[in-house]
């Protein structure tokens, strides 16, 4: 172990005593793990705690390792998180130099799936196309487009602004399915690339109100978010089957 995980592990230690001042602290070690985004873990293996913390966050302040602590063991004890520990953690966490690394992690170690635009019943591509000149005037660059592996009904569409992708889900690629509802569910993820994703004080805002204007402005809105509604157990159904 590194000087600075050893220093690590006697604030672990010290936020195992906070929790159970009656317990001896099994041993814990504290290791730095490239982790995509920000993650961190912590499990109970063969009597030791084994904490891994994601390498983004290798130099953190230290006020701030040992809110994280707080948090990892709080929840290994399931004990309630103080506050403060929160709070610390997250104004680092959520800081514009950790969400750029972040995102840089994502692009470089991510992987994502990609199958083909063009399914069964529905191209994304010649439907990408068409949505892009009559709602955006062509301004929008087109991404990959790529219908997800797998059948999903919790998700039917996403935009991922790191990769440069958009995924909707082959439970879609049906001709039970109108085809207004899945040029709607493109037209959602074309949105949020027209309107990125706002950072303010550290909150994400993916969909503001002028996202929510123009989403309406779907020539078949209402029918697209009925039939949705209607067809969601069916949806389910149909994943879970297949």
């Amino acid at each position: 172990m590194t000087k600075l995980t050893d220093e690590l592990s006697e604030i672990y230690e010290e936020a195992f005593r906070w929790y159970d001042p009656k317990r001896t602290v099994p041993a814990i070690t504290v290791t730095f793990y490239p982790y995509v985004g920000i993650n961190h873990t912590i499990r109970i293996r063969d009597g030791s705690i084994l904490v891994k913390i994601g390498e983004i966050c290798r130099d953190m302040p230290r006020p701030c390792h040992k809110g994280l602590a707080y948090i990892l063991v709080g929840k290994l004890l399931r004990k309630k998180i103080p506050a403060g520990a929160r709070e610390v953690y997250s104004a680092f966490s959520k800081s514009d130099v950790i969400r750029l690394r972040a995102a840089e992690s994502k692009r470089t170690r991510g992987r994502k799936v990609v199958t083909t635009p063009k399914g069964s019943v529905y191209d994304l591509e010649e439907m990408f196309a068409a949505l892009n000149r009559k709602y955006f005037a062509d301004s929008i660059r087109k991404p990959v487009l790529t219908w997800s592996a797998r059948k999903t009904y919790r998700i039917l569409g996403h935009h991922d602004a790191t990769h440069g992708h958009i995924t909707i889900s082959r439970s879609l690629d049906s001709p039970t399915v109108p085809r207004y509802v899945v040029e709607y569910v493109m037209y959602h993820e074309m949105l949020h690339i027209h309107h990125p994703t706002r950072h303010v004080n550290g909150r994400r805002y993916n969909h503001t109100a002028a996202f929510r204007r123009d989403e309406q402005k779907f020539a078949y809105y209402d029918q697209a978010e009925a039939w949705i509604e209607r067809n969601v157990r069916k949806l389910k159904k149909e994943a879970k089957k297949g």
